[in-house]
């Protein structure tokens, strides 16, 4: 599919086609940055704005109404490709696929004792607050709304302070689409003020996050100390590639580097720690060198681009800071490792080896675009080093052998394992993470648990047959 539509394996443009998006020097106009309640826009109680800006220019895009105690790439600087091949593809997907479910979502008749039968209804938890983060955001919002609203339930989504353009352009849709008010209601603003609103508030019967694993604690001690409503939680990750020299090494490579350079290595799935075995590590580093070489980094709107800059100036510095400590705890850098022109926010593709357990960047999200390659000799020796993180999120393994790469799959400790690719990612399929990666499920059958009740019905028989 990504071939046909101008991209190559790699997450190179070529041939690409002629496509309705625009063109770089085409102005945006912003339509909504209002609060969205009960399908109408209102203006922040408290009389506060915010403001919202490219991370590719620094320009402002418009000033955005803070919710308080109550276009996709323009917004977080994405390759259009990306934002137009994934993320909308898969937004659009994620709403078919749960829109099937609104119709099929129903109990089971119990076998009890012969006086007795009993029921079990699957009704609506109530209230949902989803609370995104600014890497996807639209596609964090459909995976929250979707399955909230075929079980049933209303939603308060509280975009990212960073991207709250997209949301804001979809309850414009919601309403076109002739949503009942109240149904789906977005509020913008920031994480300690509408954020917690959410987290606290005695109406809101469940919380679902995406974002730090910091954040995610704070919520459930709020949710614990209000009305111990449900949370589920989608943390961070750093996660582990395992590559075997058994492997299909050129695909190794590339899967590893797209998990790892995607969404310029802004996603909780990058794949920040890639264990080699030795037999092939030299000729591991100095493939995945000659592939960084091809990413090209620029306008985000320009088709050839296929890197974009980092979301804004604290992330870009909390990146150039763990690259430091990476050249200062010994680590070698081949490749890359400096900012992309003077005061942006773009850094080249940057390659660790001879990384080493105990330093920052192999402990630490990164949350940028940092490939670290690590060596390792026995598959007992690498499981062990992939399973010593904090983090459980995802995990891959690459070798021709399906007995390793379902033993391995089967030792690693994350939520979702991924043989011979990396980053396929699935409506059907259930996503989340072990550990401090978080807690319950997102997509496919196994999110609808998330936002359901389950009641049983057990009626007396006044005879038996």
């Amino acid at each position: 599919r990504m071939a046909q539509n101008g991209i190559s394996e790699n997450g190179v443009t070529e041939g690409v086609p002629a496509l309705p998006f625009p063109q770089p020097t085409e102005v945006q106009e912003i339509r909504h940055t209002k609060i969205f309640i009960d399908n109408e826009w209102h203006t922040s109680c408290r009389g506060r704005t915010f403001p919202t800006f490219n991370p590719a220019t620094g320009v402002k895009l418009c000033e955005v109404e803070e919710a308080d105690k109550t276009l996709e790439t323009l917004d977080t600087g994405k390759p259009f490709l990306q934002s137009f091949y994934i993320d909308l593809d898969g937004s659009i997907k994620t709403l078919r696929y749960y829109a099937g479910w609104a119709d099929k979502i129903h109990g089971k008749s119990l076998p009890v004792d012969e006086s007795f039968v009993c029921l079990t209804k699957h009704e609506p938890v109530g209230v949902c607050g989803a609370i995104i983060p600014w890497n996807f955001p639209l596609l964090m919002f459909m995976w929250k709304i979707a399955p909230a609203l075929s079980c049933g339930n209303t939603v308060v989504v509280k975009p990212a302070e960073q991207t709250p353009l997209t949301a804001l352009h979809v309850g414009s849709l919601i309403k076109e689409a002739g949503f009942p008010p109240g149904v789906v209601n977005i509020v913008p603003g920031f994480g300690p003020t509408a954020g917690a609103a959410i987290a606290n508030h005695m109406d809101i019967d469940k919380v679902a996050f995406t974002g730090s694993t910091e954040v995610g604690q704070l919520i459930k001690e709020a949710a614990a100390k209000s009305n111990l409503k449900r949370v589920t939680l989608e943390l961070g990750g750093k996660n582990p590639c395992i590559v075997f020299a058994d492997c299909d090494l050129q695909l190794a490579v590339e899967e590893t580097q797209k998990g790892a350079f995607y969404n310029q290595g802004q996603c909780c799935t990058a794949a920040s720690r890639v264990f080699v075995e030795e037999s092939i590590y030299e000729e591991f580093v100095r493939r995945s060198i000659e592939n960084a070489k091809k990413i090209v980094v620029g306008d985000p709107l320009d088709p050839q681009t296929t890197q974009g800059p980092q979301i804004d100036r604290q992330q870009f510095n909390k990146i150039m800071d763990l690259i430091e400590s990476g050249k200062k705890e010994g680590a070698k850098l081949e490749y890359g490792g400096e900012a992309v022109g003077e005061k942006s926010l773009f850094i080249q593709p940057t390659i660790f080896s001879e990384v080493k357990d105990h330093m920052r960047i192999a402990k630490e999200e990164i949350f940028g675009p940092v490939q670290c390659i690590f060596s390792f000799k026995s598959q007992q020796e690498a499981i062990e080093r992939a399973n010593s993180s904090q983090y459980g999120l995802v995990s891959a393994v690459f070798t021709r052998s399906m007995d390793r790469a379902l033993s391995v799959s089967a030792a690693l400790e994350t939520g979702t394992v991924w043989i011979n690719c990396y980053n396929a990612l699935h409506a059907q399929t259930p996503f989340g993470g072990y550990k401090m990666s978080g807690n319950g499920r997102e997509l496919g059958e196994y999110a609808l648990a998330e936002y359901s009740e389950v009641k049983a019905v057990t009626i007396k028989l006044s005879e038996t047959i």
